[in-house]
């Protein structure tokens, strides 16, 4: 099955469920990106968690499905690529979904596991967690988790982390931005769905254009930036869902 689906009213967690190392082997990837295209579609679903069984939330890519591969006759390279190709799009697709994305880490995440952490909107780590990009090790630079985590993190944090290939804790991962709560172990599940109730609680209008509005203006000039992110203000306060709330918000105040 690979990933685990539950459903709490318009909040959906998906586990992640290849043991023992939860590696994002093509197939596991593929029934992610699966689920998270259906996700985008169902207008019920306000809120997606992507957690772990067992004590890795994901080890990254399946080495040895890679490695077996390279018996093919070219070397395995079609293969490595259609891996990249599956990787690149899945991350991509976390970061364009129009629904915020938790990552619920209760464990190891490494390599493409610490990229897939990287690229949803929030993360929070339980205090037993630990995070590290450390494909050096094994002589294989973590090129394309590099996207992601310069992307979360200072780059001399990131270069440290990819050059090293050292782990850091929950803590460290705090200090450095990479997630946005630590808390302990039995109360990891309870936070994230605390923190998607509060969301799915928001206009979804709202937040799909924030979202979106985020996105599109990490990178450009400043002045570009603010033509992007005044276009959806404009676009978001001609919606029904801003007149109702603020119309809502001075009747509150007024009448209190």
């Amino acid at each position: 099955m690979f990933i685990g689906k539950e459903r709490d009213g318009p909040t959906l967690r998906l586990t992640l469920e290849n043991p023992p190392a939860n590696a994002l082997s093509i197939a596991v990837m593929e029934t992610l990106q699966a689920q998270l295209d259906s996700a985008r579609a169902d207008e019920g679903i306000r809120v997606v968690a992507i957690a772990g069984s067992g004590k890795l939330f994901s080890a990254g890519h399946d080495l040895k499905e890679m490695t077996a591969h390279r018996a093919d006759a070219d070397g395995g390279g079609a293969f490595f690529e259609e891996t990249f190709a599956a990787c690149s799009r899945l991350m991509q697709s976390i970061v364009e979904l129009p629904k915020p994305v938790i990552a619920e880490v209760g464990g190891i995440a490494t390599a493409a596991g610490c990229q897939l952490v990287a690229s949803c909107d929030l993360a929070v780590a339980s205090d037993r967690a630990r995070f590290g990009v450390n494909g050096i090790d094994v002589g294989l630079f973590c090129s394309t988790p590099a996207v992601a985590l310069t992307r979360n993190i200072a780059m001399k944090r990131a270069m440290e982390m990819l050059l090293t290939g050292e782990m850091i804790d929950a803590a460290t991962a705090l200090e450095f931005g990479l997630v946005n709560r630590v808390v302990a172990a039995e109360a990891l599940t309870e936070t994230v769905d605390g923190i998607a109730r509060t969301i799915a609680a928001k206009s979804p209008l709202a937040v799909r254009l924030g979202k979106q509005a985020v996105r599109e203006q990490a990178g450009q000039s400043l002045a570009a930036a603010y033509e992007c992110a005044s276009r959806v203000m404009v676009e978001n306060m001609l919606a029904g869902d801003a007149a109702e709330g603020i119309a809502a918000f001075f009747n509150k105040r007024f009448t209190s």
